[in-house]
């Protein structure tokens, strides 16, 4: 009977392993596109200046295309590049509370968060597909399609949100917070 614990036990450990490393690619390769995105944003920016102060001859399009990517790449980082510990938060309540307090303030949080944007889920695709009526400007991108981003990240905030209420729920304490390490969180 042990050993066919101990079995089992094996074969959930590789299958958590498999999941985490399958994990880090998929958020190695969220961070390419976000790379990949910026880029693109840096050459249109380029290709701005160029086309304006040397060329004399201005150009919406790139100043659209920047705007576009910036707003997916914020967006997308926040849902798939950022870590939940790297997001800007203000730590000083619970640094300064005890672990079970640290847990029922993350659960208020997470709890706050899902709801929240669960009751926005809704009013939010009825307004991105709404918008497939108007057209970007210069790209002529259909502006659903600008805008869908927004949807998705809206699922992987819940998501995580989600997951990270599962963890509080179980008892995983969040950590408090180290003072002693300054970190921009990149």
């Amino acid at each position: 009977m042990a050993e066919g614990d101990a079995g089992e036990d094996q074969r959930a450990e590789v299958m958590r392993g498999g999941w985490a490393e399958a994990a880090a690619w998929l958020r190695r390769r969220a961070e390419n596109i976000a790379a990949g995105m910026l880029a693109v944003m840096f050459v249109a920016f380029v290709l701005q200046i160029v086309f304006r102060y040397f060329l004399n001859f201005p150009v919406g399009w790139t100043s659209e295309l920047t705007v576009v990517l910036w707003l997916w790449l914020v967006l997308w980082g926040a849902a798939f590049v950022v870590r939940e510990s790297e997001e800007i938060r203000f730590d000083l309540l619970t640094a300064s509370v005890g672990r079970r307090a640290r847990i029922a303030m993350g659960i208020l949080v997470a709890l706050a968060l899902v709801v929240l944007y669960g009751a926005s889920l809704k009013a939010s695709f009825d307004y991105v597909t709404f918008m497939k009526v108007e057209k970007s400007s210069y790209l002529k991108i259909r502006m659903d399609w600008l805008f869908s981003i927004y949807l998705v990240f809206l699922i992987a905030v819940i998501v995580r949100y989600v997951r990270l209420l599962w963890h509080l729920v179980r008892g995983r304490d969040p950590g408090a917070a180290d003072l002693t390490k300054a970190s921009s969180g990149l």
